[in-house]
């Protein structure tokens, strides 16, 4: 039962950074729109994710519930280590929804939807920024869990040029899957080269911070290369990805919604498989050499028990009912 837990923890993660992150990348790409077209393009923002905007931090909650339940030890080192930028991603979160709610459907429209408008976009920014330097701070070691003083067990365990850049990459990585999945609800020729022209730039941005990230790996002797290119599995996700971007830049001008938006959910799945594969399943590197693992640091076997069947049966529900979600907003919208 352990490893049906793990694995809605991994679908979790993984439909978050694909679903949320998508999200997330709407706002990242209006942050970065010209005022010329940002009435435009928040139009268009809303209307693909004003139906499931709320519907994508459900994979967030499922992934909570499950290091709570069924991986205490991990769950406690990570909300006391990481409780800084836990907060500020959470904080951004809870801006960000209060600041599309009310830029939409506020009964007064005045100046402060200029706010509001604000407020979406850095939140859009900041939240998959502290989600990428969490996720660089479970593998990067700087974990202290014996350390005494403030700054080593609570600033230190995070804030380094590896989170950083990890950070960025991973804001870049929502842009580009926002832009490639807006790109098939565009209304006019001259919007769909406008999202075209940002998924290249936020692919660019993506390639050079990821070069960042190795670099700042190599320079810290955290080991990312061997984790990603010492393992068959590594080799042929990596090589898979560069291969389904090369596909998607030479199908990008077509009218082919579906396949642009499978080839970047395959290539984001792809990174993420190259990422976990090799440690797995060691969720957390500690500074002092040890490690907590999904199998190891699991919780009691019957709470995993109990655990599991509530996630077989609640996805059953669940998974009909977003299918039905989308199906129904995409042909009100026809």
């Amino acid at each position: 039962m352990t490893y049906v837990v793990i694995a809605f923890l991994w679908a979790s993660i993984w439909l978050y950074l694909l679903l949320g992150g998508a999200d997330f990348g709407a706002g990242i790409l209006e942050l970065f729109t010209s005022k010329k077209h940002q009435k435009n393009t928040r139009k268009t923002v809303y209307r693909v994710i004003g139906p499931v905007w709320e519907a994508n931090h459900m994979w967030l909650i499922i992934a909570i519930v499950i290091l709570f339940v069924g991986f205490p030890d991990i769950y406690t080192t990570m909300s006391i280590h990481m409780h800084i930028p836990l907060v500020l991603m959470l904080f951004g979160i809870i801006a960000r929804g209060t600041a599309f709610a009310f830029r939409h459907y506020d009964a007064v429209v005045d100046d402060m939807q200029t706010l509001y408008n604000k407020i979406f976009q850095y939140s859009s920014f900041i939240t998959p920024f502290f989600l990428g330097i969490i996720a660089a701070s479970t593998v990067s070691g700087s974990i202290d869990t014996e350390s005494t003083d403030f700054l080593n067990a609570y600033i230190f365990s995070w804030f380094n040029w590896f989170g950083i850049a990890v950070g960025f990459f991973t804001v870049a990585i929502c842009g580009f899957l926002a832009a490639i999945f807006i790109i098939g609800e565009t209304d006019t020729e001259e919007d769909k080269k406008r999202f075209i022209k940002k998924a290249k730039y936020m692919n660019i941005g993506a390639v050079i911070s990821g070069s960042l990230v190795f670099i700042i790996a190599y320079l810290e002797q955290i080991p990312l290369i061997d984790w990603i290119f010492g393992n068959v599995v590594g080799i042929v996700a990596i090589t898979a990805a560069t291969v389904s971007l090369i596909i998607l830049w030479r199908t990008i001008e077509q009218k082919r919604t579906v396949l642009l938006r499978i080839l970047a959910g395959f290539q984001v799945t792809m990174i993420l498989l190259a990422i976990t594969w090799e440690h797995f399943p060691n969720i957390i590197m500690l500074k002092n050499g040890n490690y907590l693992s999904l199998i190891e640091n699991a919780g009691h076997e019957k709470a995993i028990a109990s655990l599991a069947y509530a996630l077989l049966i609640g996805s059953l529900f669940i998974l009909p009912a977003l299918y039905y979600l989308i199906y129904s907003f995409q042909k009100k919208g026809k």
